[in-house]
């Protein structure tokens, strides 16, 4: 947070540290949209005995969390897609000059080589890491959205239709 409204100061301590810097994005910028609504859900319903939780340790506690279902507001919903994806690109400008690593959420499900490339860069042992995190929102992404009809109608003809199919995200 704050991450953009100080990149100067942000970018000169990195730089002067000698800091690499992991930017992890999604490549689907809709399912973000809907997991930022039911994180932000849960940070006021505290769904799970009273607490917040964005990430969980049991299939039960993921599936109490993944039974909300936002509604996204169509109207703006193209205009916060592209705000998202500028956002993104920002960042990458903004610190092009530190040395970085661009990885996608996506690529860490699909690709179990991918937290190794993260190691090598980083510098340290590559091993095989193991999270106990379990995933929430499992479902196609129809499941996921109450208002999911006028979603599609909306992105369909768009260039952000690619993010309609969950083509980008296999368990």
């Amino acid at each position: 947070q704050g991450f953009m409204d100080h990149h100067d100061d942000i970018l000169s301590y990195l730089n002067k540290k000698g800091v690499s810097v992991i930017f992890l994005f999604r490549r689907n910028t809709l399912r973000r949209l809907i997991s930022v609504l039911a994180n932000n859900y849960d940070r006021d319903a505290k769904q799970l005995n009273g607490t917040h939780k964005s990430h969980v340790h049991s299939e039960e506690e993921a599936e109490i969390l993944a039974k909300f279902k936002p509604e996204l507001d169509v109207s703006t919903l193209v205009s916060n897609i592209r705000d998202v994806e500028k956002y993104m690109g920002d960042c990458l400008d903004s610190f092009n000059t530190t040395r970085r690593m661009i990885l996608y959420y996506e690529d860490i499900i699909r690709n179990r080589n991918a937290l190794f490339q993260v190691q090598e860069f980083l510098g340290v042992p590559v091993r095989k890491l193991v999270s106990r995190q379990v995933k929430i929102h499992t479902r196609p992404l129809p499941d996921l959205v109450r208002n999911w009809e006028d979603v599609n109608s909306r992105l369909n003809g768009t260039e952000y239709a690619r993010f309609l199919d969950g083509a980008d995200y296999v368990k």
